[in-house]
């Protein structure tokens, strides 16, 4: 079937797919995470959209839309913004906020940790492990749901654990562990 006969909302449900969760697990983020998408959630609502609406009513008050490529383009963009408005507001709404700052001090691997570990070959490398819709490889950030991390959780400093990897078993012996400092907000809180 040709592309002009299909249904944007088809298409647009398909982008939706959101990245998996365990069975039965739980969509953890930090509060820092949580306030990054809904900061970029409300950006969307409040002043994208009105920009790019704006834009797509003037490109269309200009006559033959055919050829206009403002319209267009607008068009396509709004199409872009609305199904990141959808996924995010799905996700926020998901959402199991955890601060890792209660973690403060311990030498045990958890939810927002950063761990520096040694691997087998003597490479030293530090993560931190965030939420799926927070982590950010090139930043050494890796989600919870991942090989790394999983294998990681619940050690301490000095334990080895097990990673399997495509190339075999990894060793990893946990080297540091820290948590962000609690916030001195939240200290008045309670």
């Amino acid at each position: 079937m040709s592309k002009a006969f299909t249904r944007e909302t088809e298409q647009d449900d398909e982008d939706l797919a959101l990245a998996p969760l365990p069975a039965g697990g739980k969509n953890y983020i930090t509060p820092v995470g949580y306030e990054r998408l809904r900061a970029e959630l409300l950006d969307l609502i409040d002043n994208e959209r009105p920009k790019v609406v704006e834009i797509v009513h003037w490109a269309a008050s200009n006559g033959d839309r055919s050829e206009n490529g403002d319209y267009h383009y607008g068009k396509k963009r709004l199409r872009e913004i609305d199904r990141r408005i959808r996924f995010l507001t799905q996700r926020l709404e998901i959402a199991e906020i955890s601060n890792p700052s209660i973690h403060h001090g311990s030498d045990q691997v958890f939810f927002g940790a950063t761990v520096t570990y040694v691997d087998d070959r003597g490479e030293e490398r530090t993560v931190t492990i965030l939420g799926i819709d927070e982590a950010n490889s090139a930043l050494g950030q890796i989600s919870w749901i991942s090989p790394a991390a999983r294998a990681l959780l619940k050690s301490r400093v000095g334990d080895e654990v097990n990673l399997v990897t495509p190339q075999g078993l990894q060793v990893l012996e946990v080297l540091k562990v820290d948590y962000p400092a609690p916030d001195a907000r939240e200290d008045l809180k309670q």
